[in-house]
């Protein structure tokens, strides 16, 4: 079985690894933006569509493209906010591992 960097067998489980790692990544992102006391123009939206990657994550198996509008919509939301960025970039990673989604 091949693993990303970061990622941890869960041991009796069939679950997606790649599904593991993103509700990882959202989660943290997601405590990280409760614990900034500061407020920016764009945070509801960063938190209504990371409350989207979670579902989707919850759900097991993710539409690709869904998961890369709703990254884009996160990223444009907090990409200017510093404090967040290594959770944002752990989120990317995780949606980068379902590979691109097909070109139309």
């Amino acid at each position: 079985m091949l693993r990303s960097l970061g990622q941890r067998p869960v041991i009796g489980s069939d679950e997606d690894p790649r599904v593991v790692e993103l509700r990882t990544a959202v989660s943290r992102l997601r405590r990280e933006l409760a614990a900034l006391p500061a407020e920016f123009p764009d945070r509801a939206i960063a938190e209504d569509e990371l409350a989207t990657l979670a579902a989707m994550a919850a759900g097991g198996a993710p539409e690709i493209p869904r998961l890369r509008s709703s990254l884009l919509l996160v990223a444009g939301a907090i990409g200017s906010v510093s404090a967040l960025a290594r959770g944002l970039r752990g989120v990317r990673e995780a949606v980068d591992l379902f590979g691109e989604p097909p070109r139309a």
